[in-house]
């Protein structure tokens, strides 16, 4: 029998899911099964409504080695374990006369630990009695998640958190889960047999393709244990975040209240100089703290400085004092101490991390109003990790809506430790980008539109002509409006503004779950949703809900963001230009993104309406618009109103 062909292969699963064959999708499946024969890298821009999903799959999948596949979002996990996967094996099944298999992969706290659940969660002596559920009162929120999940553990096959529905707290998750530094073990542990997240593992390791997240593929990057089982193939979807998850996964915090729960959790279970050694530091630690002022530390502060060299020698000596020392007043000895280890790790590794003082971190101090003081330290970049890290040993395709900003490839290629696409070299990873383009025809069905006669927005203060012009285009569009803004307080006084202003219902990010908040917005077409950073990129709604996207200004960082300005000046100190590679970058991608929301079906129409004349008169302007889908431009504020007016109108007359 011959070997089927990529087109039909490709055929048999768009007819399976029900889609419809896209050139772009064509184009892209063709580049990957290139890549992976070739054990080479791809950069693959694929725009949405081009099905990239199965434009990966399917030469992943007859290529026939093993594929992980890391998303950045539940979502698309779901779609791709739920839908896309089990339909494209089935269409793919008689032709390449073999079933592969698949499982979904995920970080040990994301599933339920029947040790946690069963034996109960070692507690903080104030915080109440050793059984979680004896502790939290029946008819507390907290009481009623504990035994709802005590319930579901008994029917769930998976003992994944994700498919629990109606989800819990993550503070009623966190008494029946553990993170891998306190799990005991399979081999250790009484319920090692049954246990969910080896369950996982190993359904993983029998697998042809897992699929799993960003954040696990960053661990298993820079831990150096292996998590994710050998692979020859790794597709990267939703690949613009994939710098930021790297980031969040080897960025190191301390708090206060973080080392005060670990002095107790050792207290019991090492001798007395050594706990009070830990006692006496963490007090130390916490009054230097009481102090901290929010912002970068070019240096390390004397006293600060002192207090973590403090906290790094007594948790040296616990966590050698751990070994041994048994209490009999303490049940369950093992996972108390395996928790308390954990802790007292953690502490040891940031504090030790900030003294050592390398020039490849950024440290700096964080206030929050509900947690108080922390200080953080981050790598001042993640480049280096990610080109020795990603792309030795294995074929990596990385995909996403917006991966070409400024018109190549080469920016995002930078972040991901790519030197420019063509550059030769003994140790330098080659690879190719490519852009399918999109379904969609932008310049028929979106109208970019700047307000170029407002005033440029300053850092502080009210914003009452874009507040005017806000106003005006939401009534002219007939609500229909989704608002993407810098700041929740820009959000919030928009909502507030607009809710004086008109009787179109406004909501509001915050006041409600983000999936109730998306289901409202689209079930009625005078609705508008405003809100900030997730709905740059968390929102799909296709049709008349959705007409107006309003971005209140360019979303480039904070001036005051520790990480962000010391990005931009290490580019500056070494010649290049730093605005344009961190922070102008940063605004692309995420302009891309917010953009994206308009267009989400053949049949949508509407503008994009940006209410920061810098977009058309910076000279940086050209970079970003260059960046986004290529809609028909104006800065004529009668033509964009007179084309919503014309867009509701059809809407309404087509109801």
């Amino acid at each position: 029998m011959t070997k089927p062909s990529l087109p039909e292969l490709l055929h048999a699963a768009v007819t399976a899911v029900g889609g419809t064959e896209r050139p772009g999708q064509v184009s892209m499946a063709e580049a990957v099964a290139e890549a992976v024969d070739d054990n080479a890298h791809l950069l693959v821009q694929a725009g949405t409504g081009t099905g990239k999903s199965l434009g990966y799959l399917v030469p992943a999948l007859a290529h026939g080695e093993r594929v992980v596949v890391a998303t950045a979002t539940l979502a698309l996990q779901r779609q791709l374990v739920e839908r896309d996967l089990p339909r494209t094996v089935d269409a793919l099944h008689p032709l390449l006369r073999r079933r592969p298999q698949f499982a979904m992969l995920k970080g040990r706290s994301n599933y339920l630990c029947l040790h946690r659940l069963h034996e109960g969660a070692p507690q903080d002596e104030e915080e109440g009695l050793f059984d979680q559920f004896e502790a939290a009162a029946p008819s507390s929120k907290l009481g009623q998640d504990l035994l709802r999940l005590r319930d579901w553990s008994d029917e769930t096959e998976t003992g994944d958190r994700d498919d629990l529905t109606p989800g819990v707290s993550d503070r009623a998750w966190s008494q029946i889960s553990v993170s891998s530094r306190e799990c005991l073990g399979a081999s250790k542990c009484a319920y090692g047999a049954e246990c969910f997240a080896e369950a996982a593992r190993e359904r993983a390791k029998l697998a042809d393709v897992v699929v799993t997240n960003h954040a696990l593929l960053a661990i298993d990057a820079i831990e150096g244990a292996p998590v994710l089982p050998k692979h020859e193939v790794l597709i990267v979807d939703e690949a613009h975040e994939l710098v930021s998850r790297v980031t969040g996964v080897a960025t190191g915090e301390l708090t206060p209240g973080q080392v005060n729960r670990a002095v107790r959790r050792a207290a019991k279970l090492v001798n007395e100089k050594a706990a009070d050694a830990l006692l006496t530091a963490s007090e130390g630690f916490e009054r230097v703290m009481e102090l901290a002022l929010p912002g970068r530390l070019e240096e390390v502060p004397e006293d600060l400085g002192y207090a973590l060299m403090a906290l790094r020698d007594a948790a040296r000596t616990v966590i050698s004092a751990l070994g041994g020392t048994r209490d009999k007043s303490v049940q369950d000895e093992d996972a108390v101490r395996k928790q308390a280890m954990a802790s007292v790790e953690s502490i040891h590794s940031v504090a030790e991390r900030i003294t050592q003082g390398s020039e490849y971190d950024v440290v700096w101090y964080e206030r929050h109003d509900r947690f108080g003081a922390s200080v953080r330290v981050a790598p001042l970049s993640v480049s280096g990790l990610l080109r020795e890290k990603l792309f030795a040993d294995r074929s990596v395709v990385l995909t996403s809506a917006t991966l070409k900003l400024g018109g190549d490839f080469n920016g995002v290629g930078a972040s991901l430790g790519l030197a420019p696409e063509g550059t030769a070299g003994d140790d330098i990873p080659q690879w190719k980008g490519l852009d399918v383009g999109s379904p969609f025809d932008y310049p028929r069905q979106g109208i970019l539109y700047v307000a170029r006669h407002l005033a440029t927005p300053g850092r502080e203060g009210s914003r009452t002509d874009m507040l005017d012009e806000l106003a005006e285009l939401v009534d002219a569009a007939g609500g229909r409006t989704l608002g993407l803004f810098s700041s929740m307080r820009a959000a919030q006084a928009a909502a507030e503004e607009l809710r004086g202003r008109q009787d179109k219902p406004i909501l509001l990010q915050g006041e409600e779950t983000l999936g109730e908040l998306i289901k409202n917005f689209a079930a009625d077409p005078e609705t508008c949703l405003f809100g900030t950073l997730s709905l740059w990129q968390g929102v799909d709604v296709p049709g008349p809900s959705c007409q107006l996207v309003v971005m209140d200004r360019i979303p480039f960082p904070r001036p005051d963001d520790p990480l962000m300005s010391a990005r931009q000046k290490a580019v500056e100190d070494a010649g290049g230009n730093g605005f344009m590679a961190v922070a102008a970058t940063h605004a692309a991608l995420l302009m891309a993104q917010g953009a994206g929301r308009l267009v989400r079906a053949m049949g949508d129409k509407g503008v994009v309406a940006v209410l920061d004349p810098r977009l058309a008169n910076a000279r940086y302007g050209s970079y970003l618009r260059a960046s986004l889908p290529d809609f028909w431009y104006t800065t004529d504020r009668n033509q964009a109103r007179r084309s919503l007016a014309a867009i509701d109108a059809a809407a309404k007359a087509a109801k």
